[in-house]
């Protein structure tokens, strides 16, 4: 018979007719030497094993020698017992494919959400767009919303095509809170509120500031300035508070002069106010001087005062101006006439054997008379120039 001793049930034992051992569970073969279907054979031993193939995921019972079975599509496994990748929801027919809208291509392979969505989306299914994304007909794209201005969120409304910002932060405003809202400027790109000093009403004008440099418009209450921080003119601020009122005149401890007007003329009387506050009483001062009850008027005569004032000391200070120059032009010319006489023009006198002769080193005076420099009766003047003594002694005076 030659049956296997492994495979067959008795080796001495066969079928006389056509030679066939009885095989064990697992083995086949004439002679029982091979593994039957379902079964395969140890790597290094003659003893077959089981392929314990899944009846769900494989397409047969048989496998290699190494014991792996032939799965469906989708199923992967050495048994084919579980979901390849893409693959969902192991059944008694097969797997699912992931439902991942072509973002991804793993999924949980029991419940079967997607795994590692691609593209800048998310969900169970890939089926939404990334917070800070907008979903377009090409796919999701990164919002044109700021952070610092806005959620970062954004959405395209019905009918429209381009996205908005679902919500801008406070202090901007426009589709893509991009710009700032009224009340605030721009200041190095951040939108920074008015500061206008409580003077401006927004429900007069809801662009409180200029938003490209913070400049108030419209202050009120008689303020004015960059900030309305300022009172205008003809008007003060008040000690206790920051009202602007207009500005009084007050009578002071110097004496000031007062223009009073009537129909046919005009006189400026001076009154000491320190007699004025001892001797006459609040009525009669408004008697004698019938001062106007306008502030303009009374802000006006303080300016034109002031100007005068003014000029008055202006031209005080040109005229010490003009005299310290007079001065110092007079010092100067002092001084050059000194030095002058010090450099006056000076005679040399040479005396010679017979005669004495002089000459000039200088020709700024050329008609001078030098006959005085010698004094002697009996001395002449020769044709050159020269004195020539006549004296036998030769005796001069010079």
């Amino acid at each position: 018979c030659n049956c296997s001793a492994v495979g067959s049930a008795s080796a001495a034992e066969c079928n006389v007719t056509t030679g066939q051992c009885p095989c064990l569970d697992g083995y086949a073969g004439l002679r029982c030497e091979i593994c039957a279907q379902g079964f395969h054979a140890e790597p290094n031993g003659p003893r077959c094993r089981p392929c314990g193939c899944s009846p769900s995921g494989s397409s047969s019972a048989q496998c290699d020698h190494s014991g792996k079975c032939q799965c469906k599509v989708g199923v992967t496994g050495l048994k084919c017992d579980r979901c390849s990748d893409g693959y969902y929801r192991f059944s008694e027919t097969t797997c699912e494919p992931c439902q991942c809208n072509n973002h991804s291509k793993t999924c949980d392979s029991s419940t079967g959400t997607c795994l590692h969505c691609q593209e800048n989306t998310e969900g169970n299914h890939c089926e939404l767009c990334k917070e800070g994304f907008y979903r377009s007909a090409h796919g999701c794209h990164r919002c044109p919303c700021s952070t610092v201005a806005s959620t970062g969120t954004c959405r395209i409304p019905p009918g429209e095509t381009a996205p908005r910002c679902d919500q801008c932060k406070t202090g901007y405003a426009g589709p893509n809170c991009n710009r700032c809202d009224n009340g605030y400027y721009n200041s190095d790109s951040i939108c920074v509120g008015c500061k206008c000093n409580g003077n401006v009403d927004p429900a007069r004008s809801p662009r409180v500031c200029r938003p490209d440099s913070g400049e108030c418009i419209g202050c009120l209450y008689h303020t004015a300035g960059f900030h309305c921080q300022d009172c205008e003119d003809g008007y003060v601020r008040e000690p206790e508070g920051s009202n602007c009122t207009k500005k009084e005149a007050t009578l002071g401890p110097e004496t000031r002069e007062f223009t009073t007007s009537a129909p046919n003329a005009s006189k400026a009387t001076a009154f000491s106010t320190a007699v004025i506050n001892s001797t006459l009483s609040p009525t009669t001062i408004q008697t004698i001087l019938p001062m106007s009850s306008s502030d303009n008027s009374t802000s006006a005569f303080a300016d034109v005062s002031w100007t005068q004032f003014n000029i008055i000391i202006l031209t005080v200070i040109i005229i010490v101006v003009v005299l310290l120059m007079g001065f110092v032009g007079a010092v100067y010319m002092y001084r050059e006439y000194q030095n002058r006489k010090l450099n006056a023009p000076f005679w040399t006198i040479e005396l010679k054997e017979d005669n004495i002769s002089f000459s000039s080193y200088h020709d700024s005076i050329p008609n001078a008379d030098v006959s005085g420099l010698l004094e002697d009766d009996g001395n002449e003047v020769a044709p050159n120039g020269q004195l020539t003594l006549t004296t036998p002694m030769h005796n001069y005076k010079a």
